[in-house]
């Protein structure tokens, strides 16, 4: 598989019995369907994240990018919880493209973020 952005060569990483594609090159992570919301529950999974952010935001701005595995025109999605992290997401194969840094920025909420979370569990107590 080649990566989308850089047409790099993809390496299979394994974290706690779980295989992911990282670009050789540039670092980008692709995640088959459900692969990225098993890591993200899992403790140290940032780890595979070994990109570096800064080539990742120049990445980020590239608009229409086909699927690594079926060709299809991902659509750009933003995380439910941190808003500023933009990944591809595969509306064909349900897989998720992340560039270099987002997935661990993932598991890093700001200040602002950890106070929403507390707002939200403070809501949902009541």
């Amino acid at each position: 598989m080649q990566c989308p952005k850089c047409e790099s060569e993809f390496e299979t990483i394994v974290y706690e019995n779980v295989e992911v594609d990282r670009c050789t090159s540039c670092g980008e992570i692709w995640f088959d369907a459900r692969e990225r919301e098993d890591l993200a529950k899992t403790r140290g999974a940032e780890s595979i994240d070994i990109g570096d952010s800064r080539v990742g935001k120049q990445y980020n701005e590239e608009q229409n990018v086909n699927c690594p595995k079926c060709e299809v025109t991902m659509l750009r999605m933003a995380d439910k919880t941190q808003f500023h992290i933009e990944y591809e997401f595969c509306p064909s194969c349900s897989g998720t493209f992340f560039d270099a840094g987002e997935f661990k920025d993932l598991s890093e909420l700001t200040f602002i973020e950890r106070f929403k979370k507390m707002l939200e569990i403070g809501l949902a107590v009541r």
